[in-house]
């Protein structure tokens, strides 16, 4: 079976390319994918996802699989994540404030913010959200290189006009921090367990969605 792997950092440069294609015996596991491309990963803590989802060593693979392998951020250096869901008002400045580091030449924001309804209640299953969102924050620093990444969410009542989710990034260029800060806010969006009710005059409706 044919299997993509994606690579990125130190990973891209040993292997002098963003992602290969390795034909696997049926059967056979992320550790097999990673004994497989050799001396491409030795020596370098990894984490491993599958398909997005982060994934253990012994997680067997199918055809068709992207094996993403993310190596420390930054040449080693750690990058900031922050990920919360509060009931408090968000502040977008002071998410900026957060993800602002000396290696960055662009940081980029995003805000959601409630329209066309008086208000917008959310509901969330908050620790799987918060676990979710600093997942995908992780995997986008990685993905984009980039230097820090915050995302918060509100749950309640969030009023026409106040933001609902805020999300910021900062990288050493423009482009890099654009496709992290979109990406983050598009998986969010779609991944993490929280739940949204317009309300106009006292009635409310909550807002189909669809699974993650």
């Amino acid at each position: 079976m044919e299997v993509t792997v994606r690579l990125f950092a130190m990973l891209r440069e040993r292997a002098g390319a963003s992602e290969l294609r390795l034909e696997l015996p049926d059967g056979a596991r992320v550790r097999d994918a990673l004994e497989a491309l050799g001396a491409v990963t030795d020596g370098l803590p990894l984490v491993m996802a599958v398909n997005r989802e982060y994934a253990p060593e012994d997680q067997e693979l199918s055809p068709g699989d992207e094996l993403a392998l993310i190596p420390p951020v930054s040449g080693g250096e750690a990058a900031l994540l922050h990920a919360r869901v509060t009931s408090e008002p968000l502040s977008l400045d002071a998410l900026a404030t957060r993800v602002r580091d000396a290696r960055a030449g662009a940081v980029v924001t995003f805000s959601g913010v409630t329209r066309q309804v008086e208000r917008l209640e959310y509901e969330a299953y908050a620790e799987m959200a918060e676990e979710r969102m600093a997942q995908i924050a992780s995997e986008a620093v990685a993905a984009h290189g980039l230097c820090a990444a915050a995302v918060e969410h509100r749950v309640g009542d969030v009023p026409l006009s106040e933001p609902s989710v805020i999300v910021a990034v900062s990288a050493p260029h423009r482009g890099e921090a654009f496709a992290g800060a979109r990406e983050i806010i598009d998986r969010v969006k779609a991944e993490a367990p929280i739940w949204k009710k317009e309300v106009e005059g006292g009635e409310g409706r909550w807002v189909e969605g669809r699974l993650p």
